[in-house]
């Protein structure tokens, strides 16, 4: 078993990083008067929403210049971007971080908070993805050899928040 203190210095160096790096963008503006904080983050995964390029960019550079502070590696290879101009998928604009290019999701798709996105801005294909893995999650609970209440327990407290 590991150390149960590496992860919370973990969380709490990256908390730092990312507080540090929050305030060179404001609120991403989503329309309709609502507006999102400019990074999610769940332990490694860091996710930029900005509704302005130059923001990004400049977010992308404060991460840049603090990861030298606290001997992180930001890895272009394993990054995605995606740029979304008048509602439509915008190929010509690139980020960089540490002088690497990040790949676009239109060159390959990534899993962000247990998402996966690609050039697609349509939804439709995710509801069929949400329904098979319904369907599979219900058979594996249905299969494995726990008594029902125990099945129940895992529906109502294991598939039923991961399908929201």
């Amino acid at each position: 078993m590991g150390c149960t203190i590496s992860p919370k210095l973990f969380v709490m160096a990256m908390e730092v990083v990312l507080k540090a790096t929050e305030g060179s963008a404001g609120p991403a503006n989503l329309g309709g008067g609502c507006s999102m904080p400019p990074l999610k983050a769940f332990m490694d995964d860091t996710t930029i929403i900005c509704s302005k390029e130059d923001e990004t960019r400049r977010m992308l550079t404060r991460l840049d210049d603090l990861k030298s502070w606290c001997i992180v590696k930001f890895k272009p290879k394993k990054s995605r971007s995606l740029s979304i101009r008048r509602g439509k998928v915008d190929e010509a604009t690139t980020f960089t971080v540490a002088e690497q290019q990040i790949q676009t999701v239109s060159q390959e798709p990534v899993k962000s908070l247990g998402r996966w996105y690609d050039s697609s801005t349509k939804d439709t294909r995710r509801g069929a993805e949400t329904l098979e893995l319904a369907f599979e999650s219900l058979l594996a609970i249905n299969e494995c050899g726990l008594q029902s209440k125990f099945k129940i327990w895992c529906l109502q407290f294991m598939l039923i928040p991961k399908l929201l």
